[in-house]
């Protein structure tokens, strides 16, 4: 079991480590973006990694302070969706003995999730002012929730793939984020670029829904594809960190096209959080 103290330390980390990545369109260790620089997120994970690692606090308890707490050192959304994804992690976290356990964990947290952790996680999304969320006639986060979280999370999954997380026990880390992840970093690549990526194969296997709210899913549906032609060049020329010029050639094209892939970056930042517990407890 991780103490208060290691769950901290995890939860710094793979903020640190999501926003030095060099993953295309979203703000790197290469360039800012959407008014927001790597220190706005950098503040943003030091907000939240002590708030995290409280086991006393219920997963809403953990998404609305940690909010708050970031919202106190910018006035910009830089976390939500990340916050959103690290709370049941690290809920779960606090109840395992063993890595192996923490899907099951995981599983139990989101059945137990509350109205109570809707109603603050609803009150966290309209102080992050997060862009691109819309309106919508059953459970509208500007009105008070009659259902569970993870109930309201069902409603939305089809339009957000966080909120699909809640509903699959968090099928995109253990399935694509994590192996591959993993996969890179056994293979030679250094955090940053085994980061970049698994992100640029889990934007390549699923459409970034913040696009798709944003511009539509014809669009979303091109960066995937984007995403799945430079991996098969890159393939092609051995390790990603061999193709920093192509890399950071897409990079400059997305923010050009103000196209940011912010949920596969939230999903990319969840991924890290889990390699970081396994590693802790291995």
């Amino acid at each position: 079991m991780l103490t208060a103290e290691q769950i901290e330390q995890c939860v710094f980390w793979a903020c640190q480590q999501e926003v030095s990545a060099p993953k295309p369109g979203n703000v790197n260790s290469f360039s800012g973006n959407h008014e927001m620089e790597v220190e706005d997120f950098i503040k943003s994970a030091r907000a939240i990694a002590p708030i995290m690692a409280q086991s006393s606090l219920s997963v809403g308890e953990l998404i609305l302070q940690s909010i708050c707490a970031t919202r106190q050192l910018v006035d910009c959304n830089t976390n939500l969706g990340i916050v959103l994804l690290f709370a049941p992690l690290c809920k779960a976290m606090h109840r395992c003995q063993s890595f192996e356990k923490l899907p099951s964990a995981l599983e139990q947290v989101l059945d137990n999730l509350t109205i109570d952790d809707a109603d603050k996680c609803y009150q966290a999304i309209r102080l992050a002012e997060a862009g691109g969320m819309g309106e919508v006639d059953n459970q509208d986060i500007n009105k008070q929730p009659t259902i569970t979280l993870r109930q309201a999370m069902e409603l939305a999954q089809k339009r957000d793939t966080i909120a699909r997380q809640y509903t699959n026990n968090y099928d995109a880390i253990w399935c694509i984020g994590l192996a591959n992840l993993t996969n890179a970093i056994n293979c030679g690549e250094t955090v940053e670029w085994a980061t970049t990526f698994a992100y640029l194969i889990t934007l390549s296997k699923i459409p970034d829904t913040l696009i798709s709210r944003k511009y539509g899913q014809v669009i979303a549906e091109k960066v995937s594809t984007s995403a799945h032609s430079l991996l098969k060049r890159i393939k092609e020329n051995n390790k990603l960190s061999d193709n920093e010029i192509e890399v950071r050639k897409w990079d400059n094209e997305l923010k050009k096209e103000k196209l940011n892939p912010g949920t596969t970056a939230d999903l990319t930042a969840a991924m890290l959080l889990v390699y970081a517990f396994q590693q802790k407890l291995s």
